[in-house]
């Protein structure tokens, strides 16, 4: 087969779905601080745009890039119809949303949002409404989003894709790692617990909890009431 027939990324491929992931952390991310910017100035009247993501370094949120990808394998693939699309793309929000928010809280004794007080809440870590609010993105997404998404990642001259692919893959393992093991720290600083490599003791000097709190405004290093 010559270069020219050859697609970038076709069907369901590796490079596909981690684009796919990319791609969702960085629109969850921006929407994030979009909503928050909303909030704020109707609280406030204030213009604030206060970054909104899930590693230090980038534009990323990556619980919304591997809700993306769940979508795609649990939803696109086996082609619903519509209403079962936003029945099992609203569940699926409400259990990837709790499960985060606990592993968060269990893991890095932080946590980044408390619907303890909102309407139909489920554990103060997601909502009802919110449930039929991810049921709607998903149909919206499946039907319309990712076939677009897909045939524009195809478009991509394969020796292009392969770069842009390597890069992303490398930078966001490291990023993902040194992001979340610097919040296992913290949590073990707040702890009172000293540092067992040296690792940690470059971890203490580099991200501090201050320094932390500039690239996750939004994480609250409490613990939510109620929990242990």
């Amino acid at each position: 087969m010559s270069s020219k027939s050859e697609v970038f990324a076709k069907g369901y491929s590796g490079k596909k779905i981690f684009l796919i992931f990319v791609i969702g952390s960085i629109f969850g991310a921006l929407y994030e601080q979009i909503l928050n910017l909303v909030k704020i100035y109707l609280r406030t009247g204030d213009v604030v745009w206060e970054l909104r993501r899930g590693v230090i370094y980038g534009p990323f949120n990556p619980l919304y890039g591997l809700g993306t990808v769940l979508l795609v394998y649990l939803l696109v693939k086996p082609n619903y119809s519509n209403i079962k699309t936003f029945i099992f793309g609203g569940l699926l929000g409400g259990v990837i949303e709790y499960s985060v928010s606990f592993l968060q809280e269990t893991f890095t004794h932080t946590t980044s949002w408390d619907y303890s007080h909102h309407f139909l809440n489920i554990g103060g870590r997601t909502t009802i409404p919110f449930l039929l609010a991810w049921g709607a993105f998903s149909l919206i997404f499946v039907k319309l989003i990712y076939p677009f998404l897909s045939k524009w990642i195809e478009k991509i001259p394969i020796k292009i894709g392969n770069i842009i692919f390597y890069i992303l893959l490398i930078f966001l393992v490291i990023d993902m790692f040194i992001s979340w093991t610097a919040l296992i720290r913290s949590a073990m600083r707040r702890n009172n617990i000293e540092p067992i490599t040296p690792v940690g003791r470059i971890y203490d000097k580099v991200y501090p909890d201050q320094v932390l709190s500039k690239h996750f405004p939004n994480m609250d290093f409490k613990i939510r009431k109620g929990s242990k």
